[in-house]
């Protein structure tokens, strides 16, 4: 820049510049709460109780549904309790998810989510992450609450979770495929079933007797 340049000229040079650094900024980093996993932290948010039935909470697996409003494009999710997966400028978290005992009616399957989002709150405004939904999610009664975002969304489809006496069906049907026996009998079945056999008769002492002297007549 000349040195004999006005104050005005260098300030909009300067401004220039600075516009032409803020063109190259990168976009701001997901928020602390959207990326850091853990159980303790499902817990911690006071999404769930620990309860002494069903699998701990750190060991449940839920299956979320994700839509692009934008390409119509909708896919499965997959998370443990206190992990998140970023989609594109969405990051998705799952909190705990939840399922109806099997002596509990009507069968219910929910799961603590938040959905944050990288959008800009106007048109003038930078990107910025926003949390644009944090709660519960229920499969059979979806209108209870409602992620409500004009290019996202987000249900439940699944919580893999088990209650006490529900392994015992597929032990016992593991037993009842196990041969039973030892080896060798099932190596010789049992015959089938039918007439009794009768032994061979066995050459009577007369019949050999009598052809003898035939034996010795012939070779005289």
């Amino acid at each position: 820049m000349p040195s004999d340049a006005s104050p005005a000229t260098r300030a909009l040079v300067l401004a220039g510049v600075l516009m032409l650094a803020g063109c190259g900024e990168k976009a701001p980093p997901p928020p602390p709460e959207a990326t850091e996993s853990g159980a303790a932290i499902a817990t911690a948010s006071g999404a769930a109780i620990e309860s002494e039935f069903g699998t701990p909470i750190k060991d449940r697996v839920a299956t979320l549904g994700f839509l692009n409003k934008r390409n119509n494009i909708t896919q499965d999710v997959v998370l443990k309790s206190g992990e998140s997966r970023r989609i594109g400028n969405a990051i998705v978290k799952l909190a705990t998810c939840e399922k109806t005992a099997p002596w509990e009616d009507p069968p219910e399957t929910g799961a603590f989510v938040q959905l944050f989002v990288e959008e800009r709150a106007s048109t003038d405004q930078p990107l910025a992450w926003r949390k644009v939904f944090s709660g519960w999610l229920f499969r059979n009664a979806p209108s209870l609450s409602v992620v409500e975002h004009p290019v996202y969304d987000v249900w439940v489809k699944d919580c893999a979770m088990t209650f006490p006496g529900e392994e015992e069906p597929v032990a016992s049907a593991r037993s009842a495929a196990k041969p039973s026996g030892n080896a060798s009998a099932a190596a010789s079945p049992d015959p089938a079933p039918g007439p009794a056999r009768k032994p061979a008769p066995s050459p009577s002492p007369t019949a050999a007797t009598s052809a003898r002297p035939a034996a010795t007549s012939a070779g005289e």
